[in-house]
Order: structure tokens, then sequence, then C-alpha cells
């Protein structure tokens, strides 16, 4: 598995490159502004609770791999509680009815956010735990980007706002570089797992096809 990981880390550094990440950094833009995207990765932020608790998670199971993937879900599977709430504080829950959002949410404005959910859901179903992990993995260092400039924009807001931003903050930032399935025992383990030729070949496919569903998406 350290060929994948080594593979991921590399395509992480290129995904850091993208000019959404340049934005971010623009500090002649206001900090809101700079955030106006958020409503529209709505649809994936909010589903990617369904793929942790009906998709990757699996239970009961006996297979070590798994039990990871399940120990992950449950960290992960509530995040959309702290975006609710950085879209009320960031000033985005503006009053729409029903039909209006559902518009908007099913639009080609967000269609990229759905069709990430749709496509990573198919990845998934179509893999062992050792390449769920593997998408897995590359979902989280790309979510480890984005997460790393965004602290950076609520750090200065809740300076101007007196406001706490969980999901585009540090809560979010530090809850995913502390996890309980990333401890140094866990990811010695993950290391050192050894994959057949077929599965090394289907995980550096995997972690190439979530890096450009990524970056179609930012």
């Amino acid at each position: 598995m350290k060929e994948i990981l080594a593979l991921i880390e590399e395509k992480q550094q290129t995904y850091s490159q993208l000019p959404l990440f340049k934005f971010l950094q623009d500090e002649s833009i206001h900090p809101t502004k700079r955030l106006a995207w958020a409503p529209c990765a709505a649809p994936f932020i909010m589903s990617f609770s369904d793929l942790c608790k009906y998709v990757l998670r699996q239970e009961p199971t006996n297979d070590k791999i798994q039990s990871i993937l399940n120990l992950h879900t449950y960290e992960d599977d509530s995040h959309w509680e702290w975006f609710l709430e950085d879209m009320e504080n960031l000033g985005f829950n503006n009053s729409l009815q029903l039909n209006d959002s559902l518009r908007f949410l099913w639009s080609e404005e967000t269609k990229a956010s759905r069709l990430l959910t749709y496509e990573l859901y198919k990845y998934i179903v179509q893999s062992e735990p050792i390449e769920k992990l593997v998408v897995l993995e590359t979902i989280e260092a790309t979510a480890n980007i984005l997460l790393s400039f965004t602290k950076q924009i609520t750090d200065k807001l809740q300076l101007i706002s007196n406001q706490e931003y969980k999901y585009f903050g540090n809560c979010h930032f530090d809850a995913e570089n502390s996890h309980a399935a990333h401890s140094n025992d866990m990811d010695k383990f993950i290391e050192n797992i050894n994959i057949s030729e077929k599965t090394r070949q289907k995980s550096i496919y995997l972690v190439e096809r979530v890096f450009e569903l990524f970056t179609q998406w930012t």
C-alpha cells in the first residue's frame, strides 16, 4: 500500500494548485465572497453522509480493513451539521420556497456536486474493502487541501464576525487530521498491507479517477 499512499500524496500536491485554491488565497477579495461557492457544494457535502452510512459502511464485519472503513464513517457521517451551521453564520441561509430550493440543488449550476456523489457511489459499490479504503483515503486527501485553505479564511472571518465556522474552519480541519482510524498504529497497518498486482492496478486507477472527479468538481 505504500506505493498507493505515495501516489495519493503526489496527486494531492497537484490538486492543491487548482485555480479555486489560488482564488481562496486572494486577500483582495472579502473573505465571505471567497466562500460564496459553498451553497453549490451542498449536494455533495450533504450526500457524503449517505455514502458513509449506506455505501462505505458494512456491518457486521470480521474484516479488519472494513472495520477501519466503518470507524472512518462514524467519524465523518455527521459533518453536514457543521456545514448547515456555517451556511447560517456566513449569511447564505436565505429564505427560499421549497420548489426554488429544489430547482437550485438540481440545477445545471450544481450538477458537478451531484455527479461527484453518483460517480463515487459507482466506484465504491464495485470495490473490495481495500479498494474502498483507497477511495476514502483519496477523498480525504482532497478534503485536507480544501480545508487547509478555507480555515485561513474563516480564521479572519471569525475576527470580524465573532462567529465560529465549524465546517470550513479549524473544527473540521482538526477532526480530519485526528481520526482514530489514523492513529500511528493504524497508519502503519495500512502502509504495510500487501496487495495483489490486480488490486494494485485497480487502486492506481481509483486514485487517478477520484482526483479527476474532484478536479472537475473544484
